[in-house]
């Protein structure tokens, strides 16, 4: 009898075990994770997204599937302010938009914003963006030296407020007189790559990296003319590009460019979960993107369609969206002037 108790004892805890094993089945097992970006299809948020999209799912325990869906307008303002009020906080949902609508929000520069961006949660940014502006052959100008003592108002394409296509021009105005006009409201990169094509813009302030991922026809054929750099310091794959820092007359200027321009980079491709987001799942896909950017696979895939890797985890990321919020007191009438 006492041998019958202790096989029964044994086995309700062999059943008490397997019950706990199965209840622990990861939670991203037979899941779906959508990556929203805020741009029309074919720009470089959008590229960047899909090629993550095809890897990450073998770096999540559970193995999901990842999709990624388009939703454009308002310059990135639809798809932050979705992330923010309506994903569900359920690691299901990953948005990816411009990172220059946090210093927008500083500011309460732009109507529209209904996030707090200090209360997202970030899983990570896969490249450190170089900003240039890159101009057509076709404008009769060929540098930044030429352009600004011409005095010729050069067309620039535009997202719209936070983007950098904005933004980092209209300082650059205020700083060291650079003459354009800004034809703005399109819906994504490859919108005004379109718009370049056809002669309505003369040109565009975008990230090297996504000059060299998505406008690669307009540069091998000589279309395209990298003028400036808004970067601190030279980059190596373009070492005759002047940097706009070194334009800069005065120190209010230096300090804005320094502020504002040089800033842009570190968080200009966020990849960020909805406010309240479970912390374990957070950190299952911050841990889940970095293993992404180093997979063999990944690499490959991104070196063929020239996308830079050069990351930054979901921690970090957090601290640099924050600094924005730390810029200097004395410059903020004048910043909020240059972009409002």
């Amino acid at each position: 009898m006492l041998t019958i108790r202790k096989l029964g004892l044994v086995t309700v805890v062999l059943l008490f075990f397997a019950s706990s094993a199965f209840g622990q089945e990861p939670f991203y097992k037979g899941k779906t994770v959508r990556i929203i970006v805020g741009a029309s299809a074919g720009g470089g948020y959008d590229t960047y997204s899909r090629t993550i999209a095809r890897h990450m799912g073998k770096h999540v325990p559970g193995n999901p599937t990842f999709v990624v869906e388009n939703m454009p307008g308002a310059g990135f303002l639809i798809s932050a302010n979705y992330m923010y009020k309506a994903a569900k906080p359920d690691g299901l949902t990953i948005g990816h938009f411009i990172g220059g609508l946090f210093l927008q929000q500083f500011l309460s520069l732009r109507p529209g914003i209904e996030f707090d961006s200090r209360k997202f949660e970030y899983v990570g940014v896969p490249t450190q963006d170089n900003y240039a502006i890159g101009i057509s052959k076709a404008a009769g100008i060929t540098s930044l030296d030429q352009w600004l003592s011409s005095k010729t108002p050069i067309k620039l394409g535009g997202v719209g407020p936070g983007s950098a296509t904005d933004d980092i021009p209209k300082v650059l105005a205020a700083t060291i007189g650079l003459p354009f006009q800004l034809v703005t409201g399109y819906k994504g990169t490859a919108d005004i790559r379109l718009a370049f094509a056809s002669g309505e813009v003369q040109g565009v302030c975008n990230a090297w990296e996504s000059f060299k991922a998505t406008w690669p026809k307009e540069r091998e054929a000589g279309d395209l003319v990298i003028v400036a750099l808004n970067i601190p310091k030279a980059h190596p794959e373009l070492p005759k590009v002047p940097l706009v820092i070194n334009y800069a007359k005065t120190d209010e200027a230096r300090k804005i460019i320094n502020a504002v321009v040089h800033t842009v980079g570190p968080t200009a491709r966020p990849y960020m979960l909805p406010p309240g987001t479970p912390k374990d799942r957070v950190e299952l896909l911050r841990k889940g993107f970095m293993a992404t950017t180093k997979d063999p696979e990944f690499l490959a895939e991104a070196k063929k369609a020239k996308l830079d890797i050069n990351p930054l985890d979901g921690a970090e990321l957090d601290r640099n969206v924050k600094a924005v919020f730390n810029l200097e007191p004395a410059l903020i009438p004048r910043v909020r002037e240059i972009l409002k």
